[in-house]
């Protein structure tokens, strides 16, 4: 007798159905998204349990502040691609070639075997800082890092880099009018130069959250959470912005462009919204948090690019994956994490309700196996119905 074949391939439906549903338990797609992972705190989980959950949701790329060796062991064999920092404590040193190739040796070159290191960040914003010592320290200190690795054969696999504050801006509006400070010009024209020899990506931190912090009454909240606004229209370009961010990337392609560079990829090495602050930080709210970062997510998802690169997908990195106690500062430093120490999201943005609990470390093989099962189980249903009505 044969099957009907609506009951089988209800019963395909059901099962495949089943399996997917499983597979959407385990979180978001990583949308391509990167995380910056801060450890300024005295309550966080430890480097094992972080990989779990970053692998849980899977997220693929990681920026560190430092080059934790607890860290890179933890995500050993992962497959998630790091960024780590040389601080700035170090800068003073590395112009000696010895020097940079013994942090390589030490840092970097023990864990590539696991460990995806793809890029070093030397030094941290420090062009806004006031040691103007220091600020002439930074592009040496990049030669010799990079000089280090290529002495190693490793400057094919590493590359290096600086993060920047957005105040290197002395203007961003319009955004075709963006300008670096004059002042910093001695040093950010070199430091293109480089990057456009080395090809490396230029890393900007931005916050909007900062320029409706200081002026609310200027400054739409719509536009800045990517919310619907009328936004606004460059009139030297007639290209339309319909959010902050993406003007002042833009911006910041157009003062690289005025140094003579178009050649050179901009990477979003921060960027966020604080879920509290304190009663003059304006705007610093769960809510307020939770648009800006949902509707980012959602914008890396859909690839997306800005009004004047729009074929080139938007490259970001949230500050931060977890809220740090211990930051010094106003109360908003201390709360811009995406989840809670104990891996409970902040707010809802399409990973709460599917990431497990941190207790339950070792859910992320477990649910993929129980996905398998359950496809195997109604496999095998289909399989003996069909014996039985053959």
């Amino acid at each position: 007798m044969a099957a009907p074949l609506p009951l089988l391939l209800l019963i395909f439906i059901l099962s495949y159905s089943l399996y997917y549903l499983s597979d959407s338990i385990r979180g978001v797609k990583g949308v391509g998204v990167g995380i910056n992972y801060g450890q300024i705190a005295n309550n966080l989980p430890t480097p094992t349990r972080v990989a779990t959950l970053l692998q849980d949701i899977e997220v693929t790329r990681v920026k560190l502040y430092d080059a934790d060796p607890n860290v890179l062991q933890a995500f050993s064999g992962t497959g998630v691609e790091f960024i780590i920092c040389l601080g700035n404590e170090y800068l003073p040193n590395m112009s000696n070639p010895n020097m940079a190739q013994s942090w390589i040796l030490t840092n970097v070159q023990p864990f590539l075997s696991r460990t995806n290191i793809t890029t070093i960040t030397v030094g941290n914003e420090i062009l806004t800082g006031n040691d103007t010592l220091l600020m002439s320290y930074l592009l040496p200190a990049m030669q010799s890092v990079y000089a280090a690795l290529s002495n190693l054969g490793l400057n094919q696999r590493v590359t290096v880099t600086s993060a920047h504050s957005a105040g290197i801006l002395s203007n961003s509006y319009p955004p075709s009018s963006g300008t670096f400070q004059p002042d910093l010009a001695q040093y950010i024209q070199p430091l293109l130069n480089f990057h456009s020899m080395i090809k490396s990506p230029f890393l900007i931190n931005v916050y909007p959250f900062f320029a409706y912090k200081d002026n609310p009454e200027q400054v739409s909240l719509e536009y800045v959470l990517f919310q619907s606004n009328p936004g606004m229209t460059d009139p030297n370009t007639d290209l339309h912005y319909d959010n902050m961010l993406y003007a002042q990337v833009d911006a910041v392609y157009a003062a690289m462009k005025a140094m003579g560079h178009t050649d050179i990829e901009i990477l979003i090495s921060e960027t966020g919204w604080p879920s509290k602050g304190d009663p003059d930080e304006v705007g610093a709210s769960l809510e307020n948090a939770k648009a800006y970062n949902g509707n980012l997510l959602q914008r890396i998802e859909r690839k997306e690019g800005t009004p004047g690169r729009p074929s080139v997908p938007i490259n970001v990195f949230v500050f931060a994956l977890f809220n740090e106690d211990l930051k010094p500062g106003p109360a908003s430093e201390r709360n811009y994490g995406l989840y809670y120490p104990d891996g409970t999201p902040v707010y809802d943005i399409g990973l709460q309700g599917y990431l497990p609990s941190m207790s339950l470390s070792a859910t992320a093989s477990h649910k993929k196996s129980m996905g398998l099962c359950i496809l195997s189980l109604f496999s095998i249903i289909t399989f003996i119905l069909l014996v039985i009505y053959a």
